[in-house]
């Protein structure tokens, strides 16, 4: 999966550029420059209207392994959303005004939100799994209490000791 995503990175320049002298000879230049001047204007507008405070809030939620919820969610998605509009291209832009648009931000809402969670997840192991490494103890996990598992059978923790 990552390395067809690199090869979509790698190609997406070369769409855009293919797609732009397509534009170009149906409408004529000066106005594909101008519509691509116009869709970073809209951009600007869309990451203006996100703000910063938004991206300084979702930082503190991954920071806090909380997922992006309800309005947090939708105003990222803008800014994506912007900064996709910003970036010169049609095809970006496509992407971007489908995420900037209020009616298919609740379409794609399910997928930002998994991805999310699953972010937090691999950040929590990960985290977990340097702590045991460095010796530390894993306090009891919501749904644990002394120790014991909700289906009542006991978690026993330990770490791997292998001889060298």
């Amino acid at each position: 999966m990552p390395l067809l995503i690199v090869i979509a990175l790698m190609a997406l320049p070369f769409l855009e550029v293919w797609l732009m002298i397509m534009v170009g000879q149906q409408i004529g230049v000066a106005w594909t420059i101008a519509l691509l001047f116009a869709l970073s204007a809209a951009g600007v507008a869309v990451l203006r209207s996100a703000g910063t405070k938004t991206f300084r809030e979702a930082n503190e939620a991954m920071r806090t392994g909380t997922p992006p919820q309800g309005g947090l969610l939708d105003t990222l998605m803008l800014m994506v959303g912007g900064v996709l509009l910003l970036t010169p291209g049609f095809v970006t832009a496509a992407f971007g005004a489908v995420m900037a648009l209020p009616f298919t931000r609740p379409a794609l809402r399910w997928a930002f939100t998994a991805w999310a969670e699953r972010r937090v997840k691999r950040m929590r192991d990960a985290a977990e799994a340097e702590f045991v490494a460095r010796g530390g103890r894993i306090p009891p996990q919501p749904g644990e209490e002394n120790g014991r598992a909700p289906s009542g059978g006991r978690v026993v923790r330990g770490r791997i000791v292998e001889d060298e």
